[in-house]
């Protein structure tokens, strides 16, 4: 009995226990419940943001493409990036602003809600106040009447980069000491325009209402359709048959920008021969087929190429695009696939006219293609002018005044006539080239071309290189990722 009692009472101190026990356990997963929400609230907005941010990125970067419906060419033709061709300047910045809500999105400015305080670090200046503008498109129509939240990017500025803004080395000189832009060639950096496009700087800064910001920065090249010719007029091929105009207005001119208008500024490229053959055979087959009295006055160019007429071979020069059929016409990669797919139109030969003829700043890219016999020929006729990129498979016949600004490959066929009366002016290059049997199947090799003017006193005005059509009329078919970070806030 007396030991009985002194166990009296133990049962509460063991429930008192087990329930601490309990209370506290509870209170730790209280409190782990809280701290993972607090990591997953922290996450979300971090995500958040993360998006809001690579998405005005991606909207400034796709804008860029003339091809892309909202691109800036097309929403906000003047008075925002400079034309076609134009490099940006060192110090300029551009802004692609997205407000919500009727606030101010004003990154130029410092006393702003949202101001660009990353440009004065990379440039040690100020951007211009204000600076040239654009909306994103949530606040254009038809996106801005559908009442869709968009990403929550405040900004996106586009701009030139160097070395010093950089920091880095492109020259190789070991200094970081240059302001002028730098290039792309495909692999490196260059000081150099002549390298290749322009390296552009994108920097998109968001921020959610719950004070989460986030500021992300690409930059960016075009790649991917940009052709080099290396004469006027190219004969990717030996010659089948040459015979030019008798007329003494028709001209063949290597010399960049003797002609064209309305054409976006560019520099201007060294001279290129006025006709240029693969080979000294068909060097010799195009002088033979120039007539005599017009040799000297009428198919021109300079040093290096100054003889007259200025019939180069350019086999050295050629790209590695037109230097073989399966680079021009074979495979998925070829010129002809690459074209078509950025075509504008597509035109199922034979035909007579194009559904669009473009303009001076709406160049359009359009491939006349089809089976045989005659199924990628194209005749034109009449007075015609037209801008952009013409690709045709297979005879193309042009008759009457007709005009073109930009690019005319023959490549399948290898054919291009000019019979009967006129002829108008090509202002940018031309080449012809045959890939394809009579068949339409694709040759082992490169055939022979043929250009004719009919004998007889036909033909005026004539070809004229200009490289800033060229330019012009190749929009790039993406603005490649060359480096992509975050930048501490």
């Amino acid at each position: 009995m007396r030991n009985r009692g002194k166990e009296r009472g133990i049962a509460l101190l063991i429930a008192i226990f087990v329930l601490l026990l309990i209370s506290v356990v509870a209170i730790a997963l209280i409190v782990s419940s809280g701290t993972e929400s607090a990591l997953a609230g922290n996450y979300r907005s971090s995500t958040g943001v993360y998006y809001a941010a690579l998405s005005g990125l991606e909207e400034a970067r796709g804008r860029l493409l003339a091809r892309n419906p909202n691109a800036f060419k097309t929403t906000n033709p003047t008075g925002f990036l400079p034309a076609t061709g134009t490099p940006l300047n060192i110090g300029d910045a551009y802004y692609l602003i997205n407000p919500v809500g009727g606030e101010t999105v004003a990154p130029w400015d410092s006393s702003s809600a949202y101001p660009d305080n990353e440009f004065q670090s990379e440039f040690s200046t100020a951007p211009a106040s204000p600076s040239p503008s654009a909306l994103s498109v949530w606040n254009t129509s038809p996106l801005n009447s559908l009442g869709i939240p968009g990403p929550l990017y405040k900004w996106v500025r586009i701009n030139a980069v160097s070395e010093i803004s950089l920091n880095v080395d492109a020259d190789g000189d070991t200094l970081v000491n240059s302001n002028t832009p730098l290039y792309y060639d495909g692999a490196h950096f260059s000081n150099s325009p002549s390298a290749g496009p322009q390296v552009l700087e994108i920097t998109s800064f968001a921020a959610l209402p719950n004070g989460s910001q986030k500021l992300l920065q690409y930059l960016v090249a075009p790649v991917g359709t940009d052709l080099s010719f290396p004469a006027a007029l190219t004969l990717d091929g030996n010659i089948n048959s040459f015979q030019s105009s008798k007329n003494s207005d028709f001209y063949v001119n290597g010399v960049d920008q003797q002609r064209g208008g309305n054409c976006p500024p560019a520099a201007a490229e060294s001279p290129k021969p006025a006709i240029g053959a693969i080979n000294s055979g068909a060097v010799t087959e195009v002088r033979n087929g120039i007539p005599p009295p017009y040799r000297y006055a009428n198919y021109i160019s300079l040093a290096p190429q100054p003889i007259n007429p200025s019939v180069g071979d350019i086999s050295a020069s050629l790209i590695p695009a037109f230097q073989n059929e399966s680079a021009l016409d074979g495979g998925s990669q070829s010129v002809v696939q690459t074209i078509t797919g950025l075509a504008d139109y597509i035109v199922a030969g034979p035909a007579n006219s194009l559904p669009d003829l473009g303009g001076p700043t709406r160049p359009v890219i359009t491939v006349v293609r089809g089976s045989p016999p005659n199924g990628g020929d194209l005749n034109l006729t009449g007075t015609l002018n037209g801008y952009g990129l013409l690709l045709v498979t297979g005879d193309l016949t042009l008759y009457g005044q007709v005009t073109w600004h930009g690019v005319i490959l023959v490549i399948g066929q290898g054919h291009l006539y000019i019979p009967n009366y006129g002829f108008g002016e090509i202002d940018g290059a031309v080449l012809v080239a045959r890939t394809r049997h009579s068949d339409y199947n694709l040759r082992p090799n490169l055939g022979s071309v043929t250009f004719e003017i009919e004998d007889a006193n036909y033909g005026n005005s004539g070809f004229y290189y200009n490289s800033c059509w060229v330019q012009a009329v190749f929009p790039p078919r993406n603005y490649k990722i060359l480096s992509f970070h975050e930048i501490s806030q």
